[in-house]
């Protein structure tokens, strides 16, 4: 099939480019060209366009989706070793793949020892979460609660908060690592209660919850409430080991 002649040419490229059908004003003639040879119908033609710009579109809109998730280098399900923990509920971290909870606006907390996979499972739950369509936010506990302060210095705190409380998964690592003081916890507090029943929260924390107030500046009033909010419509996911990064060290 011959390529238009160029004035039509030019005005059917600059007409794709506004209506941003990028990746059809570079493959049409291509299209056109190898439909011509299998004496494809128009329909096959414009469903062939449509699928490739499409594809783009998903692609783009994911790789969006992930740079505003903030998530560290991808981590999978695949590679967890599931079999090195003594004791993990391997179904429930399935279901919580499904990503319904998200749907559902309910929450869950990972609990266990350092090095028992617990970023690794946030992880590539993000990463899964923003395949299916959801805005995600990752972040370490400190790391938030020290935007949030800077935050609150400037003046700018509504709006900062809003960068935790609008996406539809937030994920919070670390939860436990640091000693948070009372300005943190209120900040953390605010978070949570912000987000009940609006959106999910999945908290990754060594400590188990009778030791919350410990790390809030021995505010167990305020862990409670935290973790009332949490677990109305969430879900602990224990898991018991040792460390996997120790595995293959011989210690004395």
């Amino acid at each position: 099939m011959s390529t238009p002649n160029p004035k039509r040419h030019e005005k059917l490229l600059k007409d794709l480019a506004e209506l941003k059908l990028h990746r059809i004003a570079e493959i049409y003639q291509e299209v056109l060209d190898e439909a011509a040879r299998k004496q494809s119908s128009m329909l096959d033609v414009l469903e062939a366009l449509v699928a490739e710009e499409a594809a783009v579109c998903h692609n783009r809109a994911l790789l969006n989706r992930i740079k505003r998730a903030h998530l560290p280098p991808r981590k999978t399900l695949e590679s967890y070793d599931f079999t090195w923990p003594k004791r993990i509920p391997k179904q429930s971290i399935l279901r919580l793949f499904d990503c319904d909870f998200v749907v559902q606006q309910a929450c869950a907390v990972f609990i266990g020892p350092t090095g028992t996979g617990k970023s690794h499972l946030l992880n590539a739950l993000g990463y899964n979460a923003c395949e299916k369509g959801f805005s995600v936010r990752f972040t370490r506990v400190v790391d938030m609660i020290n935007h949030l302060v800077s935050a609150q210095r400037r003046g700018t705190l509504q709006k900062d908060l809003r960068d935790y409380t609008r996406p539809q998964l937030l994920l919070l690592d670390e939860l436990g690592y640091l000693p948070i003081d009372k300005r943190g916890a209120d900040l953390l507090f605010q978070v949570v209660a912000a987000r009940y029943e609006s959106g999910s929260v999945v908290v990754s924390t060594n400590r188990a919850f009778r030791d919350w107030g410990t790390t809030f500046d021995v505010d167990n009033t305020l862990a409670t409430a935290m973790i009332d909010r949490l677990m109305h419509h969430g879900e602990p996911i224990v898991i018991q080991g040792e460390s996997y990064r120790m595995k293959d060290k011989k210690l004395d």
